[in-house]
């Protein structure tokens, strides 16, 4: 029989133990770290007996104990298996990507096999799932990040004109690349706030109060909170600032931001000198992990940002402002600007708004004839 070290492997120290975690056909097994040096000795598809005549410093019957173990976890693929034709399949599809993104994806895939016919338990909102792990006891943490020796601004409290039919702001919604300059009123940018971050109400966990907002949010942990970057507001200096939802404040975190620093931010984007004010959507990680302590709750947190970034981008549409937003980011240098340790608080999506520019420099014609001719709508 030949066999060949999975593709679609990944190996790591934790808990001071050497893991060998092949991805998603295989068990997660702790060894020895000799472990990958015999899987080194399988990188293209070999026997046993050849594995073993490369690997002259371990005895036989060392080889073959970890062959067999190995070969059980799914670190070895047999040669014509399913498992080896899977294999193949995902590190083909996945190539660009891997090691770090199939390994996130199918290693948080399946966690609620083993649970009772399949179910998942219902959530507050949002629907992140219960794993079968217990959550952590002891105090939950704050719900709301708040900065107390930041100056503080308290926001106007008037709501946000947004009598637009929904329909009309679906279609409307587009995203933005190019701005007119204008400053935004802090109105608009305290009605934009305060509709797609601040409390709507408030429900009983069991253990205490939770909050939700106009987003659906994975089991109402309410993990993200929103940092803004000031080019051009009305009322406000260039600057970091933090959205205090409970208080519906802004909290001056540091003075100072200019377009060239915006780009920059951005990944060297040339938009990104153009919007009126940014928005970064940090995780507060410890507010769900006290809840759902296995891995699969990160991916709730990049959904929960994603549903915050279309609210925000319809809310914004709404107002009359044009919104954007961008994965592209420097994250270190993001999370240093907004004053985050980028260990429990760490940003994950940058959003932006700013009056439309009347005409759109960077806006994409529509499709004509010689684009449909250049494109395959369905598979032959």
């Amino acid at each position: 029989m030949r066999l060949r070290r999975s593709r679609c492997l990944t190996c790591y120290w934790h808990d001071g133990e050497f893991v060998v975690h092949p991805h998603p056909h295989g068990t997660s097994l702790a060894l020895h770290p000799a472990a990958a040096e015999i899987l080194t000795a399988f990188e293209d598809w070999s026997t046993p007996e050849n594995a073993a005549g490369r690997l002259g410093h371990l005895t036989r019957d060392t080889v073959d104990e970890a062959v067999a173990t190995l070969t059980g976890a799914g670190a070895l693929l047999a040669q014509g298996s399913p498992a080896a034709h899977r294999d193949e399949e995902i590190a083909g599809q996945w190539g660009a990507w891997m090691p770090e993104a199939s390994f996130f994806h199918y290693a948080t895939s399946d966690v609620y096999d083993a649970g009772p016919a399949g179910e998942v338990p219902d959530t507050a909102d949002g629907g992140a799932g219960d794993s079968g792990a217990e959550p952590a006891e002891g105090p939950l943490p704050a719900l709301f990040t708040s900065h107390p020796h930041a100056p503080r601004l308290l926001l106007p409290r008037r709501p946000a004109p947004l009598r637009a039919p929904l329909g009309e702001v679906l279609y409307d919604r587009r995203t933005h690349r190019d701005f007119s300059g204008g400053p935004v009123p802090l109105d608009t940018l305290a009605a934009l706030l305060a509709t797609v971050f601040g409390p709507v109400d408030f429900i009983d966990c069991g253990r205490g109060a939770l909050y939700r907002r106009t987003s659906p949010q994975g089991g109402s942990r309410q993990e993200i909170d929103a940092y803004v970057g000031v080019l051009g507001v009305d009322g406000l200096s260039p600057g970091w600032y933090h959205y205090d939802g409970l208080s519906h404040a802004l909290e001056l975190l540091s003075e100072g931001f200019t377009p060239e620093e915006a780009a920059h931010l951005c990944a060297d984007q040339a938009w990104a000198a153009r919007p009126a004010f940014f928005v970064v959507l940090a995780a507060r990680l410890e507010r769900m992990s006290v809840k759902y302590p296995t891995p699969r709750a990160y991916r709730v947190c990049l959904l929960d940002a994603g549903h915050l970034g279309q609210t925000f981008a319809l809310t914004a549409t709404a107002l009359g402002l044009g919104p954007a937003q961008t994965g592209a980011f420097r994250d270190s240098v993001v999370a240093g600007r907004c004053g985050l340790d980028n260990t429990d608080h760490t940003p994950l999506y940058v959003l932006a708004a700013g009056h439309p520019a009347p005409v759109s420099r960077d806006a994409p014609p529509p499709a004509g004839v010689t684009a449909f001719g250049a494109t395959a709508l369905t598979a032959p």
